[in-house]
């Protein structure tokens, strides 16, 4: 591996990268076997509860804060970058909770939003074996972008999940990235943002330095499907994008720029997952550090799938997330053909 410098932005600046995206606090419900079961048919696989039942539960701690941006956020700083978190909160005790968990993970939280009249939004994550399935609530801030301090203006700006009522605020962001052509961006977008639509989002698929998107949304907005990789990243490239991640909750990946093509298989360190929920965040946001840090493509995707594969042993979203040291540790011991290679 070659070296790695400990800063990325001018020393005139406090972040390497700055995350952007809603944050939540998640409820983790973990379902017992027995009278719980997954059914599977033409239609896809589905969670079966019986209804009227009393389900016993097991009481485990949900993480403080969650939601891609801070999972992304929280991956980041371990990984060693100066982090910022850009998000909307609400002035309630789960809010402040949240800006305290940043604090201590050492994300900067200067580009914070407090919006007093609304409430911090919590989800339920129903955990199933090492799957699950998510109840979700959308916030409703009053979105509106006012960008940076001049110190605070990142190398980087990560675009995460927000809600269905943030599309003009992402104009805003779009108009201000064309007016700071040096910050790079990297754009992957969450459930409401893929349902808008690639037209409707169009400037900042094609402003993006990176694109990641899990399997299912790449073949979703594309109709290509991801057995078909070469066509289906071709694609996504034709979005604007100079490069393109597609990963899956597996660690398995392909990827592409206009020069390459890579696929890198899964990272099997023998032990099952045990909570899948935010490996995706795991996964892109482990590539886009490798990308600030200036590490190629085929070595960004073995940082990812390592990553991914610890925070998926992890009950909850960042318990897992591994530090630099431990990162550079683990993948001196994978063994010699865990590398990406020509797709």
């Amino acid at each position: 591996m070659s070296e790695l410098s400990e800063s990325f932005a001018t020393s005139a600046q406090n972040f390497d990268v700055v995350n952007l995206g809603d944050v939540v606090t998640d409820e983790f419900i973990r379902l017992p076997d027995g009278p719980v079961r997954v059914r599977t048919d033409e239609s896809g696989r589905w969670l079966e509860i019986p209804l009227g039942s009393k389900l016993v539960i097991k009481d485990d701690e949900p993480p403080p804060t969650a939601g891609s941006a801070a999972n992304a956020a929280v991956a980041m700083s371990r990984l060693g970058l100066r982090v910022g978190l850009a998000t909307y909160l609400a002035h309630d005790q789960i809010g402040l909770d949240i800006l305290s968990a940043m604090h201590g993970e050492n994300v900067g939280t200067s580009v914070v939003h407090v919006d007093s009249p609304n409430h911090t939004v919590r989800n339920f994550v129903l955990s199933f074996g090492a799957e699950r399935t998510i109840l979700v609530r959308t916030p409703e801030f009053n979105y509106h972008w006012t960008g940076f301090r001049d110190h605070d203006i990142p190398a980087w700006l990560y675009i995460n999940s927000l809600g269905p009522d943030a599309l003009t605020y992402q104009d805003e962001i779009a108009d201000w990235l064309e007016q700071h052509p040096r910050v790079r961006m990297a754009f992957h977008p969450g459930i409401f943002q893929l349902e808008a639509g690639t037209g409707r989002l169009a400037r900042l698929y094609a402003t993006a330095e990176i694109l990641l998107l899990e399997r299912g949304s790449a073949e979703s907005i594309t109709g290509v499907s991801y057995a078909d990789s070469n066509h289906l990243l071709q694609a996504l490239l034709d979005l604007g994008a100079k490069n393109v991640v597609v990963y899956h909750e597996s660690g398995e990946a392909i990827a592409a720029s206009d020069s390459e093509r890579s696929r890198i298989g899964p990272f099997d360190d023998a032990e099952s997952p045990l909570d899948l929920t935010g490996a995706g965040d795991a996964f892109a946001a482990t590539v886009v550090t490798a990308f600030v840090r200036g590490v190629p493509m085929r070595e960004a995707l073995r940082w990812a799938s390592v990553n991914l594969a610890a925070t998926s042993r992890q009950i909850g979203t960042q318990t897992g997330l591994l530090r630099l040291h431990e990162l550079i540790a683990r993948l001196a011991a994978t063994p010699a053909d865990f590398v990406a290679r020509d797709l």
